[in-house]
C-alpha cells in the first residue's frame, strides 16, 4: 500500500483524531478527516495549526513522520516514533556491533549510487558531464577515503546550475527549493528506518554530535538527485521560491517510481526494502546494498 502524504498549508486547523481518523477542524466546524495508518507523512505548513496530544500520539505509534515548517516555509523540527518494530532492541544491537569495514563498505556503495543519480539528473536535464561522473564512481574505494563524493559534487553542481552556484542551506534560490525536498526526502527515509526497526541515529559516514538521524542523512544521499531534477525544472523557468505548485512537485518525488531490482515501485516502498536490506548488510549476512534506481 502506497502511504499518503498530507500537507496543511493553507488556513489554520484543528488537529484532532476521532476513531483511528486524523481529523482537521476549522472554527469548530469538520473540514476533513484520513485514516492515520494511511498516512506516512503529515507536513504542518501554517502557524495558525494546533494539535491534540492524542493525535500526535497516535500518529508516531502508527510510524507517521510529522514534519512541523517554520513562518518561512522550510521544515524545522522532525517528529519520529522512538518504538517502530518488534524486535528494535536487537536491530539496534546489530547496529552497534557492525564493523567499521563493514560500514565503509556500504558507504561505498551509497556514494556510488549518488553519484551515478547525479549523472542520470544530468542527462535528463541535457546538460553535460554524466559519463564523466560515472567514471569517477567506479574508482571510489571502501570508505570513500579519496572523497569523490565531494568530488563529484563540485562537479555536478557547476554543470547543473552554472558555476556561480553555491550549495548552501542558506544561500541564494534556489537553496530553498533544495532544502524543502530534502527534509522531505530525509523524513521518508527517516521513517522507513524507524518501519525496519533501525535508529536513525546510528549512521555509517555522517557524524555530528548535533544531528540526531545521520543514518537517514547517509540513506537519503542517492535519492537527492531526484529532488534536484524537480528543482531544476522550475528554476529553468525561472521559479525560485517555494510556491504551492513547487511543495506539491517535490512531495510527488516520495511517490515517484523507481527500480528495484528490476522490479517498478514507489520510492516511498522501496525505501522500506533497503532500510531491510541496509540490516542484513549491518549483520555481515550480506555487504551488498540493493540501492533503487531511477528510470
Amino acid at each position: 500500500m502506497i502511504k499518503r502524504i498530507i500537507e496543511i498549508s493553507t488556513a489554520p486547523a484543528y488537529i484532532s483524531v476521532k476513531g483511528m481518523q486524523l481529523v482537521l477542524k476549522r472554527e469548530g466546524d469538520v473540514v476533513g478527516s484520513v485514516p492515520i495508518e494511511d498516512i506516512g507523512v503529515l507536513i504542518v505548513d501554517h502557524p495558525g495549526c494546533t494539535y491534540s496530544h492524542a493525535a500526535l500520539n497516535e500518529l508516531l505509534a502508527n510510524n507517521v513522520a510529522v514534519v512541523i515548517c517554520g513562518k518561512n516555509h522550510h521544515p524545522n523540527g522532525l517528529l519520529l516514533p522512538l518504538d517502530g518494530h518488534s524486535v528494535q532492541s536487537e536491530r539496534y544491537r546489530v547496529q552497534t556491533a557492525a564493523k567499521e569495514p563493514v560500514k565503509k563498505r556500504l558507504w561505498k556503495q551509497v556514494v556510488q549510487a549518488k553519484i551515478r543519480h547525479q549523472a542520470w539528473c544530468l542527462d535528463r536535464c541535457e546538460k553535460e558531464g554524466g559519463d564523466g561522473l560515472r567514471l569517477l564512481a567506479n574508482k571510489v574505494k571502501s570508505g570513500d577515503k579519496e572523497n569523490h563524493e565531494a568530488q563529484a559534487a563540485a562537479r555536478y553542481w557547476k554543470l547543473l546550475l552554472g558555476k556561480d552556484f553555491r550549495r548552501r542551506r542558506d544561500g541564494l534560490p534556489p537553496n530553498g527549493m533544495l532544502n524543502y525536498g530534502y527534509t522531505i526526502l530525509r523524513a521518508a527515509v527517516a521513517r522507513a528506518l524507524c518501519g525496519g526497526g533501525l535508529h536513525p541515529s546510528f549512521g555509517l559516514h555522517h557524524h555530528n554530535r548535533y544531528n540526531a538521524y545521520p543514518l537517514a542523512d547517509d540513506l537519503m544521499e542517492p535519492f537527492r538527485p531526484l529532488i534536484d531534477y524537480q528543482v531544476f525544472q522550475y528554476w529553468r523557468q525561472g521559479e525560485g521560491g517555494i510556491t504551492s505548485e513547487v511543495k506539491k512537485s517535490l512531495l510527488g518525488v516520495l511517490s515517484q517510481a523507481v527500480f528495484l531490482a528490476s522490479e517498478e515501485r514507489p520510492l516511498m516502498n522501496a525505501l522500506h526494502f533497503l532500510s531491510a536490506n541496509l540490516l542484513r548488510g549491518l549483520a555481515g549476512d550480506d555487504a551488498r546494498l540493493i540501492i533503487p534506481t531511477p528510470d
